[in-house]
């Protein structure tokens, strides 16, 4: 039966049509057309967590020899040219730091957070609201037409099985029960459906039998198949396109992020895996990852975790501008014609090059990120710089026009560029030293940006936790499938975080995550998440057990409700004296009476 739609679900709002009127540019985009590419030198160098366009040769075969891998071509590399910072030499934070511009005033192209029309809905909108912002009926209605050409294709070529077209409340119970999974774990799929177990679950079968779902799973196609063959014979070509077979929910998932919500002034942008062991020439490896192998997702979120935009790395190894894979990756998420000036990005030292930030400096956005020193454009100059011996607490700087260089010694040496701080503005840090063989905590100096840094850089950490907590990933052999399941969880997530914004401003309190997929779920599968209770049996027991003697016919004897003589018994399940003998049975009579309830 089809879950009723709400009011809002009714009369969709077309957020594509919303969004036009803030065109993105296609000039940062990465998406590659070369299916080879994944095993070029720029990509292995990338893995290995540095840029060629931005790595030094003397540097990089230092690491070589210190026993790091190195797994680059090293022919590609420039050696680094002096700067004048490198002459006069590291400054210590007593010497002032002055900034030759203040910091672009924040002018954001909306006002940050949840935008109309949902902004201005009187009452708190349901999760399944929320969700159909991202997979909204023009998506699902894509995913059903091109899941029964699939199905279609499948039977055509011999499979056996029974097939009805999917619908579209198919499609959202079948999503609804993926997520109902993310949340109760069992060991195999079919264990859903199984009754002879003491682990039966009855809900899932209220909602799809098990055939019906193992069918729709062996189907669910994003992409149009006969287009995907189309496409299949350019491979080689400038014109293959990789991604082909999630394209139209790639693009329609990235415009829902950026136009139903505006992002916060602070920004990080970091990588993501999305496990899979398919091999496709666009899965990848990369240490130091939970998941080590897979898709990698290049992410842009705020400090509340929002997934603002992402873009799915393709291993290029032909540059859009030339400029290194940092570059060309930062500027496909960064566009100010989308999110205006002013906004301050923080970035590992994967993506923190000089070339970057003044460039994204002169766009109007400022930058912070901690730098590698095989870094071109870095200073290189010993002059004063931090040893092994420094204290903790020691600041070194250079300044070069809009950009600063600072090297503050913790228990090491951490190494930060930025363009929106000085290099030292008295703020101070809490640490436990040794003083005299005993600990005691003292308080040292610490850069601005490296406070900053820590509190603003986990936006998309927080992001990738929040999914990682009741994802609807399941085991596919289909790559395509692992990404759409990682889209539904980046739509929950999203949703999620609008739910708690949304309640913030009507000072209500917001469901925790679990509660907030719960409910959804009931809402997509349309089946109540609350199931009517159990029907108790009334049996009429003594109110007082284990009475002896003379006590067997006075002790905890009450006036029955129905007649108000005194009995022994009473109603197991509902608490009231009931009489229960042989001309007078009130039990019978309370339990047969329509208002038994109210009394």
């Amino acid at each position: 039966m089809e879950p009723e739609q709400p009011e809002s679900a009714k009369q969709p709002v077309s957020w594509r049509e919303l969004f036009e009127q803030c065109p993105v540019s296609d000039e940062g985009s990465f998406a590659s057309s070369d299916p080879d590419s994944a095993d070029s030198a720029d990509e292995a160098d990338f893995l290995e967590g540095r840029d060629p366009s931005f790595d030094t040769v003397d540097d990089v075969e230092e690491e070589e020899m210190e026993g790091r891998r190195g797994r680059g071509r090293g022919g590609g590399r420039v050696r680094s040219e002096s700067l004048p910072g490198d002459e006069a030499g590291w400054k210590t934070e007593k010497e002032p730091d002055s900034m030759p511009h203040p910091p672009q005033r924040f002018i954001p192209k909306r006002k940050p957070g949840v935008q109309p029309p949902l902004s201005q809905c009187v009452d708190n909108p349901s999760p399944s609201e929320l969700f159909r912002m991202y997979f909204d009926r023009a998506a699902i209605k894509t995913l059903c037409a091109n899941t029964n050409k699939n199905a279609a294709k499948n039977i055509a070529g011999g499979k056996k099985y029974k097939w009805a077209d999917v619908t579209e409340a198919e499609m959202y119970q079948y999503i609804g029960i993926t997520l109902y999974m993310g949340i109760l774990k069992l060991p195999k799929l079919k264990d859903f459906w199984r009754a002879s177990s003491i682990f039966h679950v009855p809900y899932i079968q209220e909602v799809m039998p098990r055939d019906r779902f193992l069918t729709i799973a062996w189907n669910i196609h994003i992409s149009d198949p006969g287009e995907d063959a189309f496409n299949d014979c350019k491979k080689g070509t400038d014109d293959y396109d990789c991604l082909h077979r999630i394209r139209p929910l790639y693009d329609s998932l990235r415009v829902a992020c950026k136009a139903v919500y505006h992002p916060q002034q602070n920004l990080s942008v970091d990588e993501r895996m999305v496990a899979t062991k398919a091999r496709i020439p666009i899965t990848q490896y990369m240490k130091n990852k939970p998941a080590n192998g897979g898709i990698i997702l290049f992410v842009l979120s705020d400090n509340t975790g929002y997934t603002v935009d992402f873009n799915i790395s393709t291993g290029r190894s032909t540059q859009v501008t030339g400029k290194g894979l940092h570059f060309d990756a930062m500027m496909s998420l960064i566009n100010k014609n989308v999110l205006g000036f002013g906004y301050r990005i923080y970035c590992d030292n994967f993506y923190t090059s000089p070339a970057l930030f003044r460039h994204l400096h002169d766009l109007g956005f400022g930058a912070c990120g901690t730098f590698r020193d095989s870094s071109i454009g870095v200073p290189k100059t010993k002059v004063n710089a931090l040893t092994k011996d420094s204290p903790r607490g020691t600041i070194r700087w250079i300044r070069e026009g809009p950009l600063v260089f600072i090297k503050w010694k913790d228990t090491r040496e951490v190494n930060v560029c930025s363009t929106l701080h000085t290099a030292y503005s008295g703020d101070t840090v809490r640490r436990a030293i040794k003083v005299g063989g005993k600990q005691k905590v003292v308080e040292m100096p610490v850069p601005s940006a490296v406070k900053d840094y820590n509190s603003f850089r986990g936006g998309v950490d927080l992001s990738d936790q929040l999914i990682g907590s009741y994802s609807s990933w399941r085991k596919s052999t289909k790559w395509y499938v692992t990404v759409l399941h990682h889209f539904i969880d980046i739509a929950v997530t999203n949703s999620y975080l609008l739910h708690k914004e949304l309640c913030g401003r009507r000072e209500q309190q917001p469901m925790t995550h679990q509660a907030f997929q719960e409910q959804l779920t009931a809402e997509l599968c349309g089946v109540p998440a609350q199931p009517a209770p159990e029907c108790c049996p009334h049996i009429p027991v003594a109110i007082v057990e284990g009475a002896s003697g003379s006590k067997k016919a006075t002790q905890g004897r009450r006036k029955c409700t129905l007649c108000g003589k005194c009995t022994p018994f009473m109603c197991e399940a509902c608490q009231v004296p009931l009489c229960v003998i042989v001309d007078r049975n009130c039990h019978k009579t309370y339990h047969s009476s329509p208002g038994d309830i109210e009394k």
